[in-house]
């Protein structure tokens, strides 16, 4: 990529990309062949797979309809929708999604920010420009601006929803966070 308006668009199509792949491979290095798969096991190298904590491997996810998750020697573990109990477990992400039965837009605005809440990315722009596919959302990136890219990605959703969930995102008490809002 060889301008800043370049990288702008692909940012702004990955989700896209995603959604129209045949297949999407995701390689966890942290995790062996020999990995348990088992829901039970709280402390397998899956579960704890630094791959489910990044930022951008969010919209790799929820994005394709088929995703095949590899192991550190390319070993198939298995895919979205077999896995789809346990990764709606360690994600957050509803298994309709992760099966494609059902729409991202059912799901709440509050809810889907969730599912970003325990992901870290390098770049602290990329916390919201890694979720605008997540949200629909299209929009300049500005690397340089810091928290300002998070704000803005907020205000651009609350521009094209009406959903208002967004302001119970981050309280403490209890919320249905996976029900549309009105």
């Amino acid at each position: 990529i060889s301008s800043s308006g370049e990288l702008s668009e692909a940012i702004n199509s990955m989700f896209r990309y995603y959604s129209l792949s045949t297949v999407c491979y995701a390689f966890l290095r942290d995790v062996p062949a020999s990995s348990s798969l088992q829901p039970d096991n709280a402390n397998s190298p899956f579960r704890l797979s630094r791959w489910h904590k990044r930022g951008w491997p969010l919209q790799e996810l929820v994005a394709p309809k088929l995703v095949i998750f590899v192991s550190s020697e390319w070993t198939i573990l298995g895919n979205k929708a077999e896995l789809a109990e346990l990764l709606a477990e360690i994600t957050r992400i509803p298994v309709g999604i992760l099966r494609s039965e059902q729409d991202i837009s059912d799901v709440s605005l509050a809810g889907r920010m969730s599912w970003a809440s325990d992901r870290q990315t390098t770049r602290l722009e990329d916390e919201a420009y890694s979720l605008m596919g997540i949200f629909g959302i299209n929009m300049p990136t500005l690397y340089g601006e810091g928290r300002k890219a998070f704000y803005r990605l907020q205000e651009e959703i609350m521009r094209t929803s009406v959903d208002t969930s967004l302001f119970v995102w981050g309280r403490s008490q209890p919320v249905d966070l996976l029900s549309s809002a009105p």
